[in-house]
């Protein structure tokens, strides 16, 4: 039979009160009590009874995360970081993936209960201000990204304006003067704030923005990507450098670079956004934006519980957390090996 507090104690010799300040994390327990609690607790292989534990906070032990698609890998190493923050506060985490879809995320939306979750983490792309009268009362929301929508919840995202004219001033730093962008969507909030960075860099820096340099980008894939980079190739003058609007795009362009015979960055230096992990073991490596995404998804968890615990009592909170720029060899090539 699993061990009890009541085992516990009787082992280590103290109350059950003190086994459980233990098991809680309660600091004001007498050093050599929590010793022999923990030595007791390791002895009788003693598991809490999280769904009893939460009863009693008035929790139901799960928050919701949901997202367009888990095969981006933006999406998935923070779905991954998400899962370890909130276990640090005793919650599972659901995941939904809605491709996107207006459809998809007010479904979502609208069957996130109180009796379910307590909080959810959304990254919309689709959703309109009117949708969130479909949300449950007394479910804590927090929303990530750059989705425009004028609601009462709090948020999360980077300084994506900033991000991108970051990227851009580095392909002007090095001396590039035909920079193309990757990614114009309509129905991406992040993609209008990018566009906008994009623009303001090649202003500050006195360069022409011809409209043929912007390219649409119907999804984020790596094969939008390389479409996309084969329709820049085909102008009749073919740009020196590539901003992207995520990692997929950029390492599509990258590959259409290369089926082209061109060599990357000599000939054209392309830039990506979001630091994937595959982004630093590409051929070449792709410089990009890389977004606090473990302060992302710890900023959001830290949200969820403040207002799990507070209520509607706490005035929503808009936050930016930092991001930094990760120069790597598809703008600035490979170093020279140094003999051994």
């Amino acid at each position: 039979m699993a061990a009890t507090l009541k085992d516990v104690a009787a082992l280590a010799g103290v109350s059950v009160k003190t086994v459980s300040n233990v098991v809680n994390g309660y600091a004001f327990v007498k050093p050599e009590n929590r010793r022999r609690v923990q030595e007791a607790l390791e002895a009788t292989g003693y598991r809490p009874n999280m769904g009893a534990r939460n009863l009693r906070r008035g929790r139901t032990g799960f928050i919701a995360l949901v997202v367009p698609e888990l095969s981006i890998p933006y999406f998935g190493e923070l779905a991954g970081l998400v899962i370890t923050a909130a276990q640090a506060q005793s919650w599972s985490v659901l995941i939904e993936q809605t491709q996107g879809t207006r459809e998809r995320e007010r479904s979502t939306l609208a069957s996130l209960g109180p009796h379910m979750i307590d909080g959810a983490i959304l990254s919309p792309q689709a959703l309109e201000e009117e949708d969130f009268s479909e949300h449950a009362p007394g479910v804590p929301l927090v929303m990530l990204g750059e989705h425009a929508v004028n609601v009462a919840i709090d948020h999360v995202a980077i300084d994506n304006v900033l991000a991108a004219r970051t990227a851009v001033d580095h392909l002007t730093g090095i001396g590039r003067r035909r920079i193309a962008a990757i990614g114009q969507n309509p129905r991406r909030g992040t993609a209008a704030l990018r566009l906008a960075g994009y623009q303001a860099a090649l202003a500050e820096a006195g360069l022409p923005q011809p409209a043929e340099l912007v390219a649409p980008a119907l999804e984020y894939h790596r094969h939008d990507g390389a479409e996309a980079m084969a329709h820049l190739l085909a102008l009749p003058e073919p740009p020196d450098a590539v901003f992207c609007f995520n990692d997929l795009l950029a390492i599509g362009a990258m590959r259409t670079a290369a089926e082209r015979g061109l060599r990357v960055p000599e000939d054209v230096a392309i830039v990506g956004f979001d630091n994937t992990e595959e982004s630093a073991y590409s051929l070449p490596s792709l410089t990009t934006i890389a977004p606090d995404k473990s302060a992302i998804a710890q900023t959001a968890v830290d949200l969820i519980r403040r207002r799990a615990e507070a209520g509607e009592q706490v005035a929503p909170q808009d936050i930016q957390t930092p991001f930094s720029l990760k120069i790597r060899e598809s703008t600035v090539g490979r170093a020279p090996s140094v003999p051994a």
